[in-house]
């Protein structure tokens, strides 16, 4: 009777496949939460919205105001790719991924960077316990905010101006979440502020200002700061002494890059979009493109989509299960998986799903 009485916890989730190879890796994360559910004994929603190059294309529509506050009442979105040949770069992206992080104000990019058992990394000697760390990038403000102009546009004298954006408000919440991120997350606790305050020294001495001054209701936390261009080069001689990286928009969006290839590249780099506050709505992707050479072909790699749905349900308070998801993968990874590039992997996208969900089972 009691059992009976029991109803399973459900997680409402919103899916945008989006273009090329995005719905087909996004079927297999799908799949793959699906058994991950049923393992644990809760129930996912899935609603899957129509969102990318080809609405854009047939009717001029990229985010309809109906759809953006119905995406509104989801705890989280699943985003497969965006990205159209026929569509020129930036309507999409502006359109699109900035108007949801902006609107649904998801300040934190979170960037797990974990080389997977069985990945090859360009890093020589270097393996899974010396690449594993986490960036936590702002991702409300700096230049992405779009305020500049042009003066004279077409002209020999034209201007253009870009303008980059810091709020203490911004800093801050981004800044302490990292240090709440960062305790909680291993033993280490090490929190590193990457920025340039050497030269960019108005929005980046109030980086600094913060994190020094939030630091400080965290004694057990080591803190460090590194300037960008030196971070990019202790990420490649010396992965292993990162554990959580805090910084600002542009830099965490480059550094990021730099993080997957050294995690093996884009087929295995995931990445959340994070709304923390009480009924926010938060968005998990893959961090590679729409991939369109590849649309229909059943070659491109699923792993980072399938991770993106581990952190997922991490994020929405279903950490046993998306343990058991990251476990899976690195099963997968290190035991049956040739390679991680499109069309190398010795197994189709559905079979890489199918390699998984066998995994899960086997835990």
């Amino acid at each position: 009777m009691t059992e009976n009485m029991t109803e399973k916890k459900l997680l409402r989730v919103a899916v945008i496949g989006g273009d090329g190879t995005g719905p087909e890796v996004t079927a297999e994360a799908v799949k793959v939460l699906q058994a991950a559910a049923r393992l644990e004994n809760f129930e996912i929603e899935f609603h899957d919205f129509d969102l990318g190059g080809e609405r854009y294309l047939k009717t001029g529509e990229i985010l309809p105001e109906e759809v953006f506050q119905e995406l509104k009442t989801f705890p989280a979105i699943l985003l497969g790719a965006i990205g159209h040949p026929d569509v020129p770069p930036g309507v999409l992206e502006r359109g699109l991924l900035l108007e949801l992080r902006f609107r649904l104000d998801q300040y934190i990019n979170l960037r797990p960077v974990k080389l997977y058992p069985g990945v090859e990394t360009p890093l020589k000697d270097k393996g899974p316990n010396d690449i594993d760390f986490v960036v936590v990038r702002e991702n409300t403000e700096d230049l992405y905010t779009g305020v500049g102009g042009f003066l004279k546009k077409g002209t020999p004298d034209e201007v253009a101006i870009q303008t980059a954006v810091f709020t203490r408000k911004g800093c801050e919440r981004c800044i302490r979440w990292a240090f709440e991120y960062t305790r909680r997350r291993n033993a280490k606790k090490r929190l590193t502020l990457v920025a340039k305050t050497n030269v960019l020294t108005y929005g980046h001495d109030l980086w600094r200002r913060t994190f020094q001054e939030v630091a400080k209701e965290y004694p057990d936390i080591q803190t460090d700061y590194n300037h960008v261009d030196a971070c990019c080069m202790w990420m490649v001689k010396n992965p292993e002494f990162y554990d959580v990286i805090v910084t600002t928009n542009m830099f965490g969006d480059i550094i990021t890059d730099l993080a997957a290839i050294l995690q093996g590249g884009m087929g295995v780099a995931a990445g959340g979009n994070i709304n923390p506050e009480p009924g926010g709505t938060s968005m998990f992707e893959p961090m590679g493109g729409s991939a369109p050479k590849y649309t229909g072909k059943g070659v491109i790699n699923p792993i980072a989509a399938i991770a993106a749905g581990g952190m997922l349900l991490e994020q929405a308070g279903f950490a046993s299960a998306a343990a058991k998801i990251n476990r899976a993968i690195q099963v997968v990874t290190g035991t049956k998986m040739k390679s991680q590039a499109a069309g190398k992997m010795g197994y189709s996208t559905s079979q890489v799903g199918d390699l998984v969900v066998e995994a899960l089972g086997a835990l």
